[in-house]
């Protein structure tokens, strides 16, 4: 009967016999001040008593006598007086019971059923592992999709970002991943997002196989600041739950744009300038600091496998949260609004993308097929206006005669899933279309 009431006995052990309270004394600029909290540290959480209820908060700033509490909702109803519990460190505890459930970023079930806690709980906020321990890159992974099985390989603990503007299909890869990348546990998190998606996302786009391995973390677009960034660290909190239990864990996170902006919101409360394009100076550490939580685990744990999607308006790459995140990942994948108006999906531009885990994900007859790909992709890149124009003279340049060829095979071989026989299969498909 080992286990039978872990959750349970979870469950009573989380409940407080005893409540540290102090009293609202002050508001503004949206947040609350409190007095009477003494024990209370920078990111504890809280729970407000107003008249309209009870609602969540967290102690951002503190001075002497005094804290600051920014609240999870808008404030409106709070008053002078009101009751403020310490709850403490914001944590959850994660359970194997999760998988297949979709979860708020508190930990709270969204599908109508009852969840248990864990037997243990995580803080949101943890150090990544320490660097000297942790383990290489690991295998090439399946993905289901030709174009990363070949020429922008997918390993074990590898983090890539997702850069994309608003309707590209940037969600349907996510969803084609979810489905197709051979992992134990999938982690979704869905930052931001408009509330009528997620039903879509889940049963439609993501279905019911990929469901079933996964846990999705959410919170929706019009939900406060403090859980749009939580979300991120809850379901980053989740995937290291079955790190340590040395399962190889997909962590999809969509999007760290709008978790930047959530910190934003948190940072200019709590008195920080913005300063880089408007994000506080904190944005680094905070976009950092998640990205190197994933990836490979140290000796005994197992791995998480990252995607983190980045909105670029007006594909700008060297805006900040793309810059920060480019900068700390192993590859970046970059998706064009012209492929995908012309109909290729997904609308990957295979220039710009790079996956830092080559050469050595790949053997050197398949990293000869990728270079020439590539050359070939490149050469009809630098001539296509000349072409489409009209312009170029067949015969006047063999490279740009064979990249002419070879093209419109190419174009369609980074729009197939990948073929039965996986990974070995879909560089066979490559060099048919290369071949001819």
């Amino acid at each position: 009967m080992t286990g039978v009431f872990d959750g349970l006995l979870a469950e009573i052990a989380g409940v407080a016999t005893v409540r540290r309270v102090g009293r609202v004394v002050e508001t503004r600029r949206g947040l609350a001040e409190v007095t009477g909290l003494d024990a209370a540290a920078i990111g504890d959480r809280v729970l407000i008593h107003s008249r309209d209820g009870a609602a969540g908060g967290e102690v951002l700033r503190l001075s002497p006598g005094r804290c600051s509490v920014l609240p999870d909702a808008s404030g409106d109803g709070m008053a002078i007086a009101d009751r403020v519990e310490l709850l403490g460190r914001a944590e959850i505890a994660p359970d194997d019971s999760w998988i297949g459930r979709i979860i708020d970023p508190a930990g709270q079930p969204l599908d109508g059923r009852p969840l248990l806690r864990g037997p243990r709980p995580r803080a949101l906020r943890t150090p990544a592992p320490p660097a000297a321990t942790r383990r290489r890159l690991g295998e090439r992974l399946a993905t289901g999709t030709a174009v990363f099985d070949t020429l922008l390989p997918l390993v074990r603990g590898q983090r890539i970002g997702l850069f994309a503007g608003s309707g590209v299909g940037k969600s349907s890869l996510l969803a084609r991943f979810a489905r197709g990348v051979a992992a134990d546990v999938v982690v979704i998190a869905l930052v931001g997002e408009r509330g009528r998606e997620l039903r879509e996302f889940t049963e439609r786009v993501l279905g019911a196989a990929g469901m079933a391995r996964s846990v999705v973390v959410t919170a929706t677009s019009d939900q406060s600041a403090l859980m749009r960034r939580s979300c991120a660290l809850t379901a980053m909190a989740v995937a290291e739950h079955f790190r340590d239990q040395g399962l190889h864990v997909l962590l999809l996170v969509d999007s760290v744009t709008r978790f930047a902006e959530a910190h934003r919101e948190v940072a200019l409360a709590g008195g920080e300038d913005g300063s880089l394009r408007g994000f506080p100076p904190s944005l680094n550490q905070a976009i950092m600091g998640l990205a190197e939580r994933a990836g490979p685990g140290p000796q005994g744990a197992g791995d998480i496998t990252a995607v983190f999607s980045v909105l670029v308006a007006g594909s700008d790459m060297e805006e900040p949260v793309a810059d920060i995140l480019r900068g700390v990942l192993d590859g970046h994948v970059v998706m064009d609004r012209r492929i995908a108006e012309r109909g290729r999906f997904p609308a990957i531009d295979l220039l710009r993308s790079v996956s830092r885990s080559l050469p050595d994900a790949a053997s050197e007859e398949e990293n000869t097929l990728i270079a020439e790909a590539r050359r070939l992709l490149g050469a009809y890149d630098r001539a296509e206006l000349m072409i489409q124009a009209g312009l170029y003279a067949a015969g006047s340049d063999p490279l740009i005669d064979r990249a002419i060829e070879v093209w419109p095979r190419l174009d369609g071989f980074l729009a197939e899933p990948a073929p039965a026989e996986g990974v070995p299969g879909s560089f066979e498909r490559l060099r048919a279309c290369l071949a001819g």
